[in-house]
């Protein structure tokens, strides 16, 4: 920030470097599906696919959707606000607040899918969701020092539900690779506008503080993970070596 936005364009170089990786992965990708004898519509869940339960599968998962990105929306859009508002921080050092929060995301989405090859991906869901909601209920009544914390382990929890999330309905719906992948990242880049629209106008009626302490019961909405089926432990479902 003091550097004045021209210091921003400087990150451009990592998104044009994210493009690059990203066309490289595409050809590949590309490739493998023209391949004969694809894995793509022999992968797991094939029996889910056909049975009329799997589109209700698919809406359990994008309420889960919905309570990660609305809440994490309202701590992107408002946090620095929050900051300066509640305990008079500086526009500096709440963005720097801000920033710690955006790199736990990051780092909470990494982590999220090697964490649920190892425990499955329903329990990565339900500990990503629901797990984030004691901390999330504590947030608005913590000071800066544990505010600064809670949102390190919520940023850290609730981005590790999305790798989970999308292997999950890949599993579902087998072989609808762009289907499934432009509903859910179109839904959750969908939802996280409309959930920054409508809390900015609550913020404006009821105030910042009271937004927070709203949405921190978003994650309650997790408990409807207990809905979804163990993929992993599916008749005639190959466990992994």
């Amino acid at each position: 920030l003091p550097r004045g936005q021209g210091a921003i364009a400087w990150v451009s170089l990592a998104a044009l470097l994210a493009m690059i990786v990203l066309t490289r992965v595409g050809m590949w990708y590309a490739g493998k599906l023209r391949a004969p004898h694809s894995s793509a519509r022999k992968g797991p869940g094939v029996a889910l696919a056909a049975h009329p339960r799997a589109v209700f599968f698919v809406f359990v998962l994008m309420l889960l959707v919905f309570s990660k990105n609305v809440y994490s929306s309202s701590l992107t859009s408002f946090f620095a606000f929050y900051l300066i508002d509640r305990f008079e921080l500086s526009i500096q050092a709440a963005q720097v607040q801000l920033f710690i929060f955006m790199a736990a995301i990051a780092a909470g989405t990494l982590l999220g899918g090697a964490i649920s090859d190892r425990i499955g991906r329903r329990p990565m869901i339900w500990i990503s969701i629901l797990g984030a909601l004691p901390f999330t209920l504590a947030l608005p009544y913590a000071n800066l020092f544990w505010t600064a914390v809670l949102t390190i382990i919520i940023g850290l929890l609730m981005a590790s539900a999305f790798p989970a999330i999308l292997v999950y309905a890949h599993e579902l719906l087998p072989g609808r690779v762009g289907l499934v992948s432009g509903v859910f990242f179109g839904f959750a880049f969908g939802l996280g506008g409309l959930g920054a629209a409508a809390m900015g106008h609550l913020a404006d009626l009821r105030g910042i503080g009271f937004v927070y302490q709203l949405c921190s019961y978003l994650p309650a909405i997790g408990l409807a993970a207990w809905l979804l089926p163990n993929l992993e432990r599916a008749p005639g479902r190959k466990q992994p070596a």
